[in-house]
Order: structure tokens, then C-alpha cells, then sequence
């Protein structure tokens, strides 16, 4: 499985509200309707939840961040192969223009990354079709991190699975955490192509995390919580450049899905 993913920042001309109602309104069923032309298995748009106090407070437990991004856009392929395709297709070659073109309609598209990366799953519930619903109390956090300087990436992604991975899981039940999945960058050709279609400058992430809570229970601080969130952080810091990082809280939209 190959997932893409897409950190959106929205065009400085447009209000909040006006990016997420043409993202989801408009876009969301354009990329769907051209999800078997380009061999989308599924796609999610994760909207950032900016008023949330926890974005900053998560922020400041790490000594400051990037500001947070304004959404992802996430699409998974059955393989390298499966994307390849698209883009020798004419039909593929039509539908990603197309969606470039509206994608420049409303994102920052020099200012918003992307890559191509392979998941691993770390704590999953059963099933494993967890989604942070609008109307759920469930709520996503979305990491996407860099490697501290002088650091190999290819290193920093193996402390991360080896190293990381372990303590989050084990103390998982004590942070509330519901799900946990490390999705890693791979580098490929392919990314600079998707890159080079969009203008994109800003680059690429090593990766991100991504967990799932329950929005009631993030409020119930209990000692083994604190104590789980500083173990987290004195283990990131062995690996992630916190500065050149993000945290933040969204929601996610699901348009495909055959999975």
C-alpha cells in the first residue's frame, strides 16, 4: 500500500471558512469522481481544527513549531505501480491536470509539501476503520516532523519505529490513545514530478504520526497521562527538530474508500 500525503496551506486571500467549504464542497467530489481514472483506493481531506487551545498548549510542551497546516489532503494507491499508471494514462494525465488546476484554486500550492510514504501501524483498534468524524467525539493529531540537522532521515525513521514506537504503545491505555500509526516518506522519482506539477518549494517531511482520541476523555488530565506525555517528548526530542516540525488537532472527511 502507497499512501500520498498532501499538507495544504490555503490561499492567503481566502478566509478559513470560505477554503473549507470549496475544499469539501467542491473538490472532494471532483477528486472522487476521478478516483478510478487515477487509481485511488481512498481519499480523506483532515481539516485542522484551529481554535483548539491544545494546539498551541502542544506546541509550547516542545519549545515552539511550525505554525500548523490548514488541512491534508491523503490518497492511497494499491502500489507504486498502480500510481505510475496514472501517469501513463491519458485518461490519469487528464483527471491530475484537472485537479491541479482546481487544487490552484484555493491552496497555496508553493507552500504546501508532499510525498509518497508506506504506513505502520503501531496501536490499532479492531476493526481498524477508526475516523475522526465531524460528529464524533473522536479528534485526529496530525505530526508531521523533520529529523534534528546532521541527522540521516533514514536513520531518524528507524529510531522512530524501533525506539519510539515501543514507548507510545506501551503507554497507550495511560495517554488515551485509541490508534497510532507512523506514516514514513520514501523517497522516489515520483514525488518530484508531483512536486514540479504544483510549484511546490517547501520541502518534504520525513513523515508524520498520527493518533486518534476521544475528544471527552483529552480533558481528564490524570499523573499517568502527564507522565506519558513527558516521556514523549524527551524521547522526540532524541530525533525530531521540533522547529522545523508541526502538531495540531483536526477532523477528517472521507470521500473514497475501497479499502
Amino acid at each position: 500500500m502507497l499512501r500520498v500525503t498532501f499538507l495544504l496551506r490555503k490561499k492567503t486571500d481566502m478566509s478559513h471558512a470560505e477554503y473549507y467549504r470549496y475544499w469539501r464542497e467542491q473538490h472532494g467530489p471532483l477528486v472522487a469522481s476521478h478516483a478510478q481514472r487515477l487509481n485511488i483506493l481512498r481519499y480523506v481531506q483532515v481539516h485542522t481544527l484551529h481554535d483548539e487551545g491544545a494546539n498551541e498548549a502542544m506546541a509550547k510542551a516542545r519549545g515552539g513549531m511550525e505554525p500548523v497546516y490548514d488541512g491534508v489532503a491523503e490518497v492511497w494507491f494499491e502500489n507504486r505501480e498502480s500510481l505510475l499508471a496514472t501517469f501513463e494514462s491519458e485518461p490519469g494525465q487528464r483527471a491530475a491536470a484537472e485537479l491541479v488546476e482546481d487544487e490552484a484554486k484555493f491552496i497555496d500550492l508553493a507552500h504546501s509539501p508532499l510525498w509518497l510514504s508506506h504506513e505502520y501501524p503501531q496501536v490499532n483498534p479492531t476493526p481498524e476503520n477508526l475516523v475522526a468524524r465531524e460528529r464524533s467525539s473522536i479528534v485526529k493529531l496530525y505530526f508531521p516532523l523533520r529529523c534534528k540537522p546532521g541527522q540521516d532521515e533514514h536513520e531518524a525513521q528507524t529510531y522512530w519505529y524501533s525506539n519510539h514506537g515501543p514507548i507510545i504503545r506501551r503507554q497507550a491505555a495511560g495517554s488515551g490513545i485509541l490508534r497510532y500509526v507512523q506514516v514514513h516518506r520514501v523517497e522516489d522519482e515520483l514525488e518530484a514530478a508531483l512536486r514540479e506539477a504544483r510549484g511546490t518549494v517547501t520541502e518534504a517531511y520525513m513523515g508524520h504520526a498520527e493518533l486518534w482520541f476521544d475528544r471527552a476523555e483529552l480533558g481528564n488530565a490524570t499523573p499517568e497521562g502527564a507522565a506519558a506525555g513527558q516521556r514523549a517528548i524527551e524521547d522526540e526530542s532524541k530525533f525530531i527538530d521540533f522547529a522545523r516540525s508541526s502538531m495540531w488537532l483536526a477532523k477528517e472527511h472521507e470521500f473514497v474508500n475501497h479499502l
